[in-house]
């Protein structure tokens, strides 16, 4: 019989390395979990644990009608979110979303009434277009931070929708076109489907054409961009204007929602945005990013906020628990490796 250990081999140190082969194997898993799968699967984990919480809590909760009226209530957010993953995923923000979805709402709402609904819709995208050409290129050419460039132009839109409405609302009086988006197919509002539309084509741009790659590898790294060839200054500006569009129809949705479009429409609105773009797993320091994560994102806030709502929970502490809720998402979410000190 062959003796395979050899002479002068040690038994003590072979049992010793078969011990330990399989705990490195053990630990790998939950260092992958931490690092990686909790943070994928972060959105996914809290929608899930929320709708049983308030399941249990309440049997209001899970009805088929309600389901609806989660799903309804979370279609402004959703569609704008999908919008503003592409600016958080080059790696930038966008703090006006909120006002421009507010303000399209207001000339979605004028101009249905005076030109009718296809030049409204019309007006109402080009006017999301514009905005969103004006903060890409000032960010892009005028080399200005985005959060100062939105910021200025968040307080600046606000000033215009209070200069066209006189501070008053604008009652839709086109009941048709409240109606194509209020109506039902199926038992679901035309609304959700249309949001559903605009998530899958959100969702090929993202993911299955050249825009897509190209502002992930602009969140990943803009210098190693430019230098592998990709057009950065025609990225940037693309992914504005794309967020501006969205943020239109965004703005189309609340109109017709809303059946009004009112000066005060949209505010605080870029907060939940950001919100449900980090909840659903794209991390602020960019690279990577989902549209399926924004909607789950929109999803989690929409269930949340029903489901305090039903249990009389007071609004003040609404507040509350969505911020920690965002803090939580940051923490699990966060690239720490991508920057170098916190401040």
């Amino acid at each position: 019989m062959t003796n395979t250990t050899g002479p002068n081999s040690n038994p003590g140190q072979s049992a010793i390395k078969l011990d330990t082969a399989p705990t490195s194997t053990v630990y790998k898993p939950a260092r992958r979990l931490l690092s990686g799968g909790l943070r994928s699967w972060f959105s996914t984990l809290l929608l899930v644990a929320l709708s049983i919480a308030f399941t249990i809590a309440t049997p209001q909760f899970p009805t088929l009608d309600n389901g609806r009226v989660i799903l309804e209530q979370s279609v402004v957010l959703a569609v704008a979110a999908f919008g503003a993953t592409y600016v958080i995923i080059a790696g930038s923000i966008d703090l006006s979303v909120g006002s421009a979805v507010g303000l399209t709402a207001v000339v979605t709402a004028m101009t249905v009434n005076e030109f009718g609904v296809p030049l409204g819709l019309l007006s109402a995208l080009l006017v999301g277009a514009a905005i969103g050409a004006v903060n890409g290129a000032v960010f892009t050419f005028g080399r200005i931070p985005s959060f100062i460039v939105t910021l200025g132009m968040l307080t600046a839109l606000r000033g215009v929708m209070l200069g066209i409405t006189g501070g008053s609302p604008t009652v839709i009086e086109q009941t048709g076109f409240i109606d194509a988006l209020n109506g039902r197919t199926f038992g679901l509002s035309h609304s959700v489907l249309v949001a559903v539309v605009v998530g899958v084509v959100a969702f090929v741009l993202l993911e299955r054409l050249a825009f897509g790659r190209e502002i992930k590898a602009i969140g990943a790294g803009e210098r190693v961009a430019r230098l592998s060839g990709i057009r950065v200054d025609r990225a940037k500006l693309l992914m504005f204007v794309a967020a501006g569009v969205l943020a239109a129809v965004a703005g189309i949705l609340l109109a017709a929602r809303s059946r009004v479009g009112g000066p005060t429409q949209g505010i605080g609105l870029e907060l939940q945005v950001i919100a449900a773009v980090v909840i659903g797993g794209t991390p602020l320091t960019g690279g990577i990013g989902r549209i399926w994560g924004a909607a789950i994102g929109a999803l989690t806030i929409g269930v949340l906020s029903n489901g305090l709502n039903i249990i009389g929970v007071e609004s003040y502490w609404q507040d509350i628990i969505t911020g920690l809720v965002l803090v939580v998402a940051v923490f699990l979410t966060i690239d720490r490796h991508k920057i170098g000190l916190i401040k």
